[in-house]
């Protein structure tokens, strides 16, 4: 946590100053400067800042980009916790959000204001892994000079790059599949040098969100089986999903990688993959039969974290058909089903547990 001085001379230095001169671990620390060197490089950015939690992350990155009196706007699927940051802590200092469900550019378009100061997109979406252009936004945003964020944990940055696609910062909740191991609570924040520098000066150092340099030892460690791991997710993931499609008493699969995926073409445009994380709908069930289904399974544990070596599953209602689908399909209400995370445990095993589950 501490790094002492040679003498008074150095110490009074420090700093801005001397940036490779150590002085207390929530300005900076060696083994996190490490860690943000190789995720700034796996996200194709400048620079990164690591933070003790995902939500840190997400609250630092949307600070550095709004002041009061300013306007958001957001995905609407964005993870909960994000959007109750946006509705209800950030409204104490004047700033407003407008949330749209973001498969069409134009919503982004229809809802700014004079005083839009930032794009919030999340993408996929949280639970219904509903997709928002890159491209298209970013281009929207530029011309407005306005910042755009992107909270990537979901693809992370082995199956897709957002900085490349002209967004200013990329944000994980790196307790996900950045770690890896589901043993440590991290968050990371890449952009450019500029950005990063800015970020971590203010909201990085003084509202101390630091992560502590033995979770960043054990996140490096996480980073070198990311790509394997991810392939594993990915391939276990397609067989489940189509599983789930196939089966009699499943209404929906929400899952960016099966070609019947609504906005399938946008995916394969900026995802070089689809990671272990999705959901389906149930046909004419309630509460009481997801619950039932999600109590069966024996491979799967309840709970609600994601991304890491396990499979888990918990009971959610998701909408009648997925974002994106065409208007002449799309239904109203909502369903319930199960979101799931499909881990790297044999694939075979947690397709007999579905199946059991499920029957």
């Amino acid at each position: 946590s501490l790094f002492v001085a040679p003498d008074c001379e150095s110490f009074v230095r420090r700093g801005s100053l001397y940036p490779d001169v150590y002085d207390y671990t929530r300005c900076a620390n060696p083994t996190t400067d490490v860690l943000e060197a190789k995720i700034a490089a796996l996200e194709r950015a400048e620079a990164a800042r690591c933070f003790g939690s995902g939500m840190a992350a997400v609250s630092a990155a949307i600070l550095s980009c709004v002041n009061a009196g300013d306007h958001v706007v957001a995905v609407e699927a964005a993870y909960g916790p994000t959007r109750l940051f946006l509705t209800d802590y950030v409204a104490r200092f004047d700033v407003s959000v407008t949330f749209v469900e973001g498969t069409d550019t134009q919503e982004f378009v229809d809802a700014l204001r004079p005083n839009t100061r930032l794009i919030y997109l999340e993408t996929p979406s949280s639970m219904v892994f509903g997709l928002q252009d890159i491209e298209a936004v970013v281009s929207v945003a530029k011309e407005r000079d306005i910042a755009t964020t992107l909270d990537n944990s979901w693809a992370s940055p082995y199956f897709q790059n957002p900085r490349e696609m002209g967004v200013d910062l990329v944000l994980h909740s790196a307790t996900k599949y950045l770690g890896g191991h589901s043993d440590i609570v991290a968050g990371v924040v890449a952009g450019s040098k500029e950005r990063i520098a800015k970020l971590s000066a203010s909201e990085g150092q003084l509202l101390g969100a630091v992560l502590d340099p033995f979770a960043s030892w054990l996140m490096i460690r996480g980073l070198r089986t990311l790509a394997i791991r991810m392939e594993r997710h990915q391939q276990s993931a397609l067989r489940v999903a189509e599983y789930l499609e196939g089966h009699p008493r499943v209404a929906h699969v929400f899952y960016p990688g099966l070609d019947s995926h609504p906005q399938r073409k946008l995916a394969c445009k900026q995802m070089r993959g689809a990671s272990g994380l999705l959901s389906f709908s149930l046909k004419d069930a309630g509460q009481a039969e997801a619950f039932a289904i999600v109590n069966r399974l024996r491979y799967f544990g309840i709970g609600v974290s994601w991304g890491g070596f396990e499979s888990l599953a918990i009971p959610v209602t998701l909408p009648s058909s997925p974002p994106g689908a065409p208007h002449g399909v799309q239904g109203r209400g909502t369903m319930w089903g199960a979101r799931l995370h499909i881990g790297l445990e044999t694939a075979d095993d947690l397709l007999g547990d579905l199946e059991r589950a499920l029957h």
